[in-house]
C-alpha cells in the first residue's frame, strides 16, 4: 500500500504542482502561523509587516509526512511557542484536525495519531519528538479562518 500511495503521490505532484512555500520572518518571535491549504492567506502574511512578528508562516497540506515536518522545524526552534492554525482545512486530509488531535492526544504504539479522522495519519517522528512538541506549544485553532485582518488582529493581541 506504501508503494501505491507513494506512485500517487508523484503522479499529483506532476498533474497538480503545489508550491510548498516557507516564509521566515522574526527569528527571535514565538509565534508560527500555519494556513493549511490557503495559498492566499499566505501570500497575503508574507508580503506583509507580520513577517516581522512572526517567526515562520507555512502551509500543512497532509496529516502525515506535513506534520512530521512541522514538528521537526518546530522541535528544532526552542523560540516558538505559539502556533496559529487557520486557513482552509486540506479536504480529505485534515491535517489541521490531526494536528490538534495530535497536540492533545499524542500518538500511540504504531505511531498514529489518536482520535485523528484523517485516512492516514501515521507518523515518522519518534514518541519523544511528540512529547517535546506538545510541551513547547499551544495552538490556536482559527481552522476556517482565512481573513487576513482577522489573523493580524489576533498576532497583536498575543
Amino acid at each position: 500500500m506504501k508503494t501505491l500511495d507513494y506512485v500517487l503521490g508523484k503522479i499529483c505532484k506532476v498533474i497538480l504542482p503545489i508550491p510548498e512555500e516557507i516564509f521566515y520572518g522574526n527569528k527571535n518571535s514565538s509565534i508560527a502561523i500555519c494556513t493549511l491549504s490557503s495559498i492566499n492567506l499566505l501570500k497575503e502574511i508574507s508580503n506583509s509587516e507580520l513577517l516581522d512578528k512572526i517567526a515562520i508562516a507555512g502551509r500543512l497540506l497532509t496529516e502525515n509526512k506535513g506534520i512530521d515536518s512541522l514538528i521537526r522545524n518546530v522541535n528544532s526552534n526552542k523560540n516558538i511557542r505559539i502556533i496559529i492554525i487557520c486557513g482552509k482545512e486540506v479536504w480529505g486530509h485534515k491535517a489541521g484536525d490531526s494536528l490538534l488531535k495530535l497536540h492533545e492526544h499524542g500518538i500511540d504504539s504504531n505511531r498514529r495519531i489518536i482520535n485523528s479522522s484523517s485516512p492516514d495519519p501515521l507518523l515518522e517522528v519518534s514518541q519523544t519528538d511528540v512529547n517535546d512538541f506538545q510541551n513547547q506549544v499551544k495552538l490556536i485553532n482559527k481552522i476556517g479562518e482565512t481573513r487576513f485582518s482577522k489573523i493580524k488582529k489576533l498576532i497583536d493581541t498575543i
